[in-house]
C-alpha cells in the first residue's frame, strides 16, 4: 500500500531534524562558549571595539575612600609586588601609572616583597608616589630556599638541557625560586594572613586607562575568582612534564575537577598543535599572571594546596621552568567554575611586548598597534581567541 504524499514529507522532515540534531552535538567544536563557532570568526581584536565598564555591581569612588577614612569603603585587598632593590625606578614607573588611573580614587595599601631587606631609599621614594599607606616585607628563608629535595646534580644537568631549547632564564636559580614562591607560597606570608584579594603589579609595566570603580570590590560583588587582562602561549620546552604530572594527580582528586570547567582551553590542539605535542598534552596556554588580580581564597584551598603540593614534590620548578602563570592557569582552567574568571577588558595594560589596550576615552597613549586585522590576531602569541572561543569573554 503506498503512503500518502504528506506522511512521506513529515517522515522526511522527521529524519531531517534527526540528523540537525545530532551533527549539533557531534559536529567539530560543538559545546563552544564563546562568540562563534570557530577562531575563524574572530575577524579582529575585541578591543577594537569600544569599551566601556564591566557589567555587574560597580562601586565607585567615594570619601570612604579617602586615605584616612573611618570607616573606610576599602576591602581586605593590596597592592603586591615582589621587587628587588635594584628595580626600585621600574617600581617608581609602575606605581605612577596605577596611581595616576585608579588608585589615587580608592588609596589600597601597596605590599612589597623581597628576599633581601628593602634599603631606606626603596621605602621612602616608594612611599613618595602614593599616600595609601606601603608595607615593606621580607620572605621567609624557608619559603625561598631550595627545597631539601632537589637534587643540585640533576638541576645543574636539567638546565643545560633547557638552556639546548633556549629557554630564557633557565640557569638564574633565582628565577626558579620566584616561580615557585608566585606558585605556591605568596599567599601564606604572615603579612597577608587577614587579606583576601590581591592585584599583582610589576616593575617597568604601563597603565593607560582611567578606571573609575573599586576592581577589588568589582570582584568581590560580582563572585570573581581571577582577573587577567593578557593570555599567551609558553614556550612548550619549559613545561614538558607539567601536564603528565596534573594527569596524574587528577587520577588521584578528580573529585576537584570542575564541573564548569575550562579543560578545553587548557588542552587544545587545533590551533598550536606543536606546542600541544611538545609540552605532552598541554596547549600551553595561559594568562600573563605579571597582571593578575585574585581573591586568595582560592589558593588557600584544599585542592589547590594539594595541586601544589604534588608539582612542589615533583621537582618542575627547579628541573624545568614551571612557572606561576601556567601553574596558576591549569589550576584555574580545571578546578575553578570558569565563569568566575573575568577578562578587564577595559585596563589598558603594557609589559613590553605584550599590551591590552582597550578602545577607550578612558585610554591615553595606548595603540592597538598590530591588532588590526584578523590575520595578525590569529597568528600572534596571543592565546585569548581559544579563551573566547571555549568559554567567552566574561
Amino acid at each position: 500500500m503506498a503512503i500518502a504524499r504528506p506522511v512521506r514529507a513529515l517522515g522526511l522532515a522527521a529524519i531531517m531534524m534527526w540528523c540537525f540534531f545530532l551533527w549539533t552535538i557531534f559536529r567539530p567544536g560543538a559545546g563552544i562558549k564563546g562568540p562563534g563557532d570557530s577562531l575563524a570568526n574572530l575577524e579582529r581584536d575585541p578591543n577594537l571595539d569600544p569599551t566601556g565598564e564591566p557589567e555587574g555591581h560597580l562601586v565607585h569612588t567615594s570619601d570612604a575612600y579617602l586615605p584616612d577614612a573611618n570607616p573606610s569603603a576599602r576591602i581586605n585587598a593590596t597592592l603586591l609586588a615582589l621587587v628587588r632593590n635594584e628595580e626600585l625606578e621600574g617600581m617608581l614607573q609602575s606605581m605612577r601609572d596605577l596611581e595616576r588611573t585608579w588608585n589615587h580614587k580608592f588609596n589600597y595599601p601597596w605590599t612589597f616583597f623581597n628576599d633581601v631587606p628593602f634599603t631606606e631609599e626603596f621605602k621612602r621614594k616608594t612611599q613618595a608616589v602614593t599616600k595609601a599607606k606601603c608595607n615593606y616585607e621580607l620572605i621567609p628563608k624557608e619559603h625561598w630556599e631550595v627545597p631539601s629535595w632537589i637534587n643540585d646534580d640533576l638541576y645543574k644537568e636539567s638546565v643545560k638541557i633547557l638552556e639546548e631549547h633556549d629557554i630564557q632564564y633557565a640557569d638564574k636559580i633565582s628565577y626558579h625560586q620566584m616561580c615557585r614562591w608566585n606558585s605556591g607560597l605568596f599567599y601564606k606570608h604572615p603579612a597577608l594572613q587577614n587579606t583576601q584579594y590581591y592585584w599583582r603589579v610589576e616593575p617597568k609595566v604601563h597603565f593607560f586607562c582611567d578606571v573609575d570603580y573599586d576592581v577589588f570590590r568589582y570582584m568581590h560583588d560580582n563572585n570573581k575568582t581571577y582577573g587577567f587582562t593578557i593570555n599567551l602561549y609558553d614556550a612548550p620546552y619549559s613545561v614538558p612534564s607539567l601536564w603528565p604530572e596534573t594527569i596524574k594527580f587528577l587520577a588521584q582528586h578528580s573529585e576537584y575537577l570542575h564541573d564548569n570547567n575550562a579543560r578545553d582551553w587548557v588542552t587544545d590542539k587545533l590551533r598550536r598543535p606543536s606546542h600541544n605535542d611538545q609540552a605532552s598534552g598541554y596547549s600551553t596556554c595561559h594568562f600573563w599572571s605579571n597582571f593578575e588580580i585574585g581573591d586568595m581564597t582560592f589558593w588557600r584551598s584544599q585542592a589547590y594546596e594539594d595541586y601544589f603540593n604534588h608539582l612542589d614534590r615533583a621537582g618542575g620548578f627547579f628541573y624545568e621552568r614551571w612557572g606561576d602563570a601556567p601553574v596558576h592557569s591549569i589550576a584555574l582552567g580545571l578546578f575553578e567554575d570558569s565563569s568566575r574568571i573575568h577578562w578587564f577588558r577595559d585596563i589598558g595594560y603594557q609589559h613590553i611586548p605584550f599590551f591590552n589596550c582597550p578602545n577607550s576615552p578612558k585610554c591615553h597613549g595606548c595603540t592597538t598597534g598590530r591588532f588590526t586585522d584578523g590575520e595578525a590576531w590569529l597568528n600572534m602569541e596571543d592565546c585569548r581567541p581559544n579563551w573566547f572561543k571555549y568559554v567567552g569573554m566574561g
